[in-house]
């Protein structure tokens, strides 16, 4: 599969849109590469451009938008809030799929090598790519900013690593490394004063703050949050001071929680927080996590939608404080996403019964199989949260909640299973339109048959697997649920019989047409089991919904 890998270069210009403009341009004029985000700051004078590709694609792109930011950025007459000490400031490949840190590594040696070389811009590697202990730490590389480099670079612990050992009073440096997903992200203050904001920064980032002891020597006392690096500073844009983080590493600590201790510190000094800005793009599932977080602190069902706990993070935190947050461009997967990949699943409920009733066999009955077996859980996961939140249930939410949970992860997988059905379909119909004139294309043809054929056996075996599984939240929810909702458990658990029935028919008509009879014997013997069993909780379930209406 191919790698995917992605840049994210920090230009020193965020006031001239023109500029930003021809540097986003050079991106992408390269094949394969897709711009994902260019996130432009006029009090910072920066913008932060966020694009992927293979490696090749990213390592021409990042020189070629290096190339023309040196070009049109004046490093001599730029001045801005953030830290920086070149055009290009910083240029960080970080992994994104099928890639390992070792590629990123590699990007950024390749660039960094060919930049000193042609462009005579001297080089530093940060991170995972540094060359020295000294240098990983992007703090330290770029300590001294612009006007300090013409004293730095002359050092012997700051030989470049490609490029002159001479001050580009032009363009300045640049640090190229590879690093893990970082999050860019200020928290918003009801303060002007870039002294309290600090103090909060300070309160927060791992590195924390100097302090005297008792004995009137100087300490650290470390912040709130690991792998957190921040300071203080006003943005004239907004007329608001903030508190700027990197978040290093958000398995450590994730974005809410830096939120969250933003919060109490600045409470605890007399402030308040009223919101905050994402910089960049962020993981959809940071994005989740913190829709959790913030529903559990409210005692709220967490079985929501995924559109749900994404409203729910970005209103908890304020994301579209100074501007509107828009998922689709500013989380990862979404910018990624290939709508085309899932054409039925983007349809309205008229478009695919449309599409169902035309004289295309596909969707058929796997597809519609697969919608039944979502539509069913749906009903078990909406009576699970309406019982979590009953008045007077109160102490019984946790258990409704995680039933919600689960039923929201089945039905997003039998909803992906809907495309997935069709694709396989598509698939056999493929392989039997391929050319079968010469006796090597006859056995090729015959081998992408009969892959494409198992694949449409396993595929519909799946749904039925994910459609049985469905009944762990449908039966309990008929049992214990809200008794005014136990209809519709019922009518979950006809869906869910429905849904596996029908995926099982999938399986054996695919089945006639794959010439492995063990692996037929056992796949089918497998089907039939699963069948047999959803039939009978079907019955289960619908003999405790007739005995409570």
């Amino acid at each position: 599969m191919k790698k995917l890998i992605e840049c994210v270069p920090n230009f020193s210009e965020g006031r001239d849109m023109g500029i930003i403009k021809q540097i986003t341009d050079a991106i992408e004029s390269v094949d394969g590469i897709k711009l994902l985000n260019v996130d432009p700051g006029k009090g910072t004078n920066r913008t932060v451009v966020t694009f992927a590709g293979d490696e090749d694609e990213v390592v021409e792109a990042a020189f070629q938008a290096i190339k023309k930011a040196s070009e049109l950025i004046d490093m001599s007459k730029h001045s801005g809030e953030h830290p920086r000490f070149g055009a290009t400031d910083v240029c960080p490949f970080i992994p994104i799929a099928n890639a390992t840190m070792e590629d990123c590594i590699r990007c950024a040696q390749r660039v960094g090598e060919r930049v000193g070389k042609e462009l005579g811009i001297p080089i530093y590697l940060y991170e995972f790519a540094a060359t020295a202990p000294h240098r990983k730490n992007l703090a330290n590389v770029r300590a001294g900013e612009y006007e300090g480099i013409a004293q730095k670079i002359k050092q012997a612990d700051w030989k470049p690593d490609y490029g002159p050992a001479e001050w580009n009073v032009r363009s300045g440096n640049i640090a190229v490394g590879a690093r893990n997903f970082l999050i860019a992200y200020n928290v918003n203050l009801n303060t002007t004063s870039v002294r309290r904001a600090n103090s909060v920064a300070f309160d927060v980032r791992e590195q924390g703050r100097k302090v005297k002891n008792e004995k009137g020597e100087e300490v650290v006392q470390p912040g709130a949050c690991k792998s957190v690096k921040g300071i203080g500073w006003y943005i004239p844009e907004y007329g608001i001071a903030q508190v700027s983080m990197n978040l290093t590493d958000i398995n450590v600590t994730p974005v809410h929680i830096a939120f969250d201790e933003c919060v109490k510190s600045a409470y605890n000094r007399g402030m308040r927080v009223t919101g905050s800005e994402l910089i960049g793009l962020i993981p959809l599932q940071a994005m989740l996590d913190a829709g959790k977080y913030f529903l559990l602190k409210q005692n709220r069902s967490t079985g929501v939608s995924e559109a749900e706990l994404i409203k729910i993070a970005a209103k908890s935190m304020g994301l579209d404080d100074l501007v509107p947050f828009d998922p689709k461009k500013r989380i990862i997967e979404y910018v990624l996403a290939d709508d085309t990949a899932s054409p039925l699943v983007q349809m309205n409920l008229r478009q695919f019964a449309d599409e169902t009733a035309s004289e295309s066999p596909a969707p058929g009955g796997g597809s519609i199989a697969a919608y039944l077996g979502a539509l069913g859980v749906s009903l078990g996961t909406m009576v699970a949260n309406l019982s979590s939140h009953k008045k007077g249930w109160d102490e019984r939410w946790k258990e409704f909640s995680d039933y919600a949970d689960k039923g929201q992860q089945l039905k997003d997988a039998l909803i992906k299973a809907v495309d997935e059905d069709t694709r396989a379909f598509n698939k056999i119909m493929d392989a039997f339109g391929l050319p079968k004139g010469t006796d090597a294309e006859k056995a090729a043809r015959k081998a992408a048959i009969q892959a494409a054929t198992k694949n449409a056996i396993e595929v519909p075996l799946r749904v039925m697997e994910l459609s049985y599984q469905t009944f762990e939240v449908i039966k309990p929810m008929a049992e214990i649920g809200n008794p005014n909702s136990v209809s519709d458990a019922g009518v979950g658990a006809l869906c869910a019989r429905s849904a596996v029935y029908g995926a099982y028919l999938n399986v054996k008509i695919n089945a006639a047409g794959y010439d492995d009879k063990a692996y037929v014997e056992a796949t089918l013997a497998k089907a039939k089991d699963i069948l047999q069993k959803a039939i009978a909780a079907e019955k289960e379930v619908l003999e405790v919904v007739e005995g409570k209406m």
